[in-house]
């Protein structure tokens, strides 16, 4: 990709810039904003690093590219973490300085920050880029510091330190000094105190006067002047103002012809600096990249499509799934899921709720080759805008839809009642954990549970997938999921609540019994705090066409939950009329695989194999033994949830996937499932018989909670949480 990198003077963006040329993008422009007045050195910024300005000038002549800066004008209007469009806020001088190098270079397509843990500023910068139309790149996004500098050092980067403001910094002894001479220091202070040791915290900032990036000249300080803000005898507070300063020519190298560099690197000359002046703050349209309108809701239209949905009975947080029962009334992928979101939006907004409300979404659609129509219809309704506390997470699957009678697309969301969800939603490309670049997020936690987007095996810098075939894939989602989870404190290894792996139809069987000791052997690296449930899908394709997808489920435990739970005696199991049915037997228990947390988390995942349904079911009658199937799944989690002291009540979602190869079609399976529970309702009345089943039937090629087969003729996936 065609980059510019957003400059400071310091360090890190300068470092960020060599890891773009690192993973194969090329540096064509760079963008730096700086004071109104030229005598000013520092801002009260959030945003910008002003110190040193002054040399900035002289990079677009070390690098041979062009600069472009943009005096700021406006100031911090929006201090919340996360931001919108502001009149007047300092990062409307960013856009407009980007905007004009896009315009000027039309080849640009992304952008280079250096930012290392602020999400105040990697939000902002992404909010700019979405505008914009560019991408992202923040290479040294959550890596380790005290690395970090290390390579910075060892790569040739020539910082010194323009700014000092921590304690065990000195303004006399530690300003003007190269990063080389304050490294082991900076790792003491690390030790002592927790200070950053690349200073995002505020501890200090530099300058960056040679690094490799600089062909063609480096940057020598002549004069400057120490400049104390403040004496505080334990955190003073210093910067260095350059006075004269010059470039020096760097010897030829075969990499540099003389038709590239110039006649001199004088500071008059400035014919590789443009200022970027043409718009006021106050005039700033966003044209460039307009925001998705609201598609008003046509629900005349829905008369006409057999859509369906289902949705469970919690009150604080429950899910609603909706598809097109008949294939024949389909009409495309994106009509159908424009009409399927249409009836969520409208279930939606009779209970008094908006996407805001939404956790997590399934996509499910008939063609992982129309994934871009699908995404284009999504995000016509899920926006950043709608979406003000974070847009959900979410995971898409290619499903035998068509097999199973339904229309093209099919979709599953988790609601909740409340705004107490934390969203983590990073856009830019960088070495931590895959992107999610639009209105989807990598995690969001919600009530001490981290539902996890599905995680491919991206190789995170290049967005592309890692080699070795499943296994390596496996290896490399897993690894993304644990950088993610550690965002939030935790560890796949030791929280995990709930596994779900889809696999590709083109896994062989011997590729799936790898992915199961390989899922094993990661796992099994620490002690686990919990044993997760696992469940494996087969499905017909995945996006990418990758071969595996890791969608984790954690327990985040919440240290600041003064609540207190009690503990409903009164649901302990008693025998009702379903037992009558089943005489206890040891596969009633071999079947059941749960993980329960504290009283407060319930995941089960019911398998009924192949072998199960034919010697255990001793009815002639297909549709009968089907019957009988629905009703000891209901019969056996029932029996989980109140031996547990659990209720049907406290169910989030209840999933039933099924194999289109077993020749019974969804809505007659639909039917026999709800015509079961509504018996169960009216004999033990720990249930309401309700209108919509409380369950969604998943259509697959394959599940089960062992890779090697996924031979299940019905597999159920419960989560239930006490309110």
């Amino acid at each position: 990709m065609k980059v510019v990198g957003l400059v400071s003077g310091g360090k890190d963006s300068c470092f960020a810039m060599m890891k773009c040329l690192q993973y194969g993008h090329e540096v064509v422009a760079l963008a730096n904003l700086l004071p109104a007045n030229d005598s000013v050195d520092e801002l009260d910024s959030y945003m910008y690093q002003t110190v040193g300005h002054q040399i900035v000038v002289s990079y677009a002549n070390c690098m041979g590219v062009p600069l472009f800066r943009r005096r700021i004008q406006g100031s911090t209007r929006r201090h919340d973490l996360s931001y919108n469009m502001t009149t007047g806020d300092e990062v409307e001088d960013m856009f407009i300085l980007l905007k004009e190098v896009k315009k000027q270079i039309p080849s640009v397509t992304a952008v280079s920050s250096g930012a290392i843990a602020s999400d105040y500023q990697r939000l902002r910068v992404e909010n700019v880029c979405s505008r914009l139309g560019l991408i992202s790149l923040a290479y040294l996004w959550k890596l380790d510091q005290s690395l970090l500098l290390q390579q910075m050092i060892e790569t040739g980067i020539v910082a010194i330190t323009v700014k000092v403001a921590a304690i065990g910094l000195d303004p006399s002894k530690h300003l003007g000094k190269e990063m080389s001479y304050l490294w082991s220091h900076l790792l003491k202070l690390n030790e002592l105190y927790g200070s950053n040791v690349c200073g995002e915290g505020g501890e200090y900032e530099t300058l960056t006067l040679d690094c490799p990036l600089f062909k063609y000249a480096r940057i020598v300080l002549d004069e400057f002047q120490l400049v104390l803000h403040d004496s505080n005898s334990i955190a003073p507070v210093g910067i260095l103002h350059p006075v004269s300063f010059h470039c020096e020519d760097k010897p030829k190298s075969d990499s540099v012809s003389d038709t590239n560099r110039s006649n001199g690197f004088c500071l008059e000359n400035m014919g590789s600096v443009v200022e970027v002046q043409s718009e006021s703050l106050e005039t700033v349209e966003n044209k460039c990249h307009p925001s998705h309108s609201h598609v008003p809701l046509d629900l005349s239209q829905l008369e006409t499509r057999k859509l369906h949905t289902s949705r469970t009975r919690k009150d604080n947080t429950f899910s609603i799934s909706c598809w097109l029962q008949d294939s024949e009334t389909s009409v495309d992928l994106k009509e159908d899921l424009k009409m399927i979101l249409v009836k969520v939006e409208s279930e939606l907004n009779e209970a008094g709720f908006s996407w805001e409300n939404v956790v997590y979404i399934h996509l499910y659609i008939s063609d992982m080759n129309m994934f871009g129509i699908a995404n284009e219809t999504y995000v016509d309704f899920i926006t950043q805008e709608k979406c003000r506390f974070g847009v959900p997470s979410r995971s898409t699957i290619e499903l035998p839809l068509s097999e199973a009678g339904l229309g093209r697309a099919y979709v599953e969301i988790l609601v909740t009642n409340d705004q107490s969800k934390k969203v983590l939603h990073v856009q830019s490309i960088s070495s931590w954990a895959p992107s999610c670049i639009g209105p989807y997020s990598q995690a969001t936690l919600h009530k001490e549970i981290l539902h996890m987007a599905g995680q491919l095996g991206f190789d995170p810098p290049t967005m592309t997938l890692c080699g070795g075939g499943p296994t390596g894939e496996l290896e490399q989602a897993l690894v993304n999921s644990e950088a993610i989870a550690k965002s939030f404190n935790c560890s796949i290894m030791t929280s995990a609540i709930l596994f779900v792996i889809y696999c590709s139809k083109s896994t062989s069987k011997l590729d799936r019994i790898s992915l199961q000791e390989k899922q094993k052997s990661f796992l099994n690296q620490t002690k686990r705090l919990l044993n997760p449930v696992f469940l494996y899908v087969l499905v017909p394709d995945l996006p990418k066409r990758a071969f595996v997808e890791v969608k984790p489920m954690l327990f985040v435990e919440d240290n600041n939950n003064t609540e207190t739970e009690e503990v409903v005696n009164d649901l302990k199991y008693e025998e009702n009329h379903f037992d009558s049915c089943f005489k206890p037997e040891k596969w009633h228990d071999e079947c059941v695989h749960k993980c329960l947390v504290h009283d407060r988390i319930c995941a089960v995942v019911l398998s009924i194999t192949t072998e199960i349904f034919n010697t255990c079911f001793n009815v002639d009658n297909a549709e009968e033994k089907m019957g009988q199937v629905a009703k000891f799944c209901i019969y056996r989690l029932d029996k989980v949830l109140s031996q547990n002291y659990y209720s049907w009540d406290d169910v989030m979602n209840l999933r039933i996937y099924f194999p289109t190869s077993s020749n019974i079609s969804h809505e007659k399976l639909s039917l026999i499932f709800k015509t079961r529970f509504d018996e169960f309702a009216e004999t033990t009345k720990r249930l309401k018989v309700c209108d919509e089943p409380i369950f969604n039937i998943v259509p697959v090629i394959g599940a089960g909670s062992c890779a090697t087969s996924m031979d299940d003729i019905i597999t159920c996936e419960l989560l239930a949480r006490k309110s």
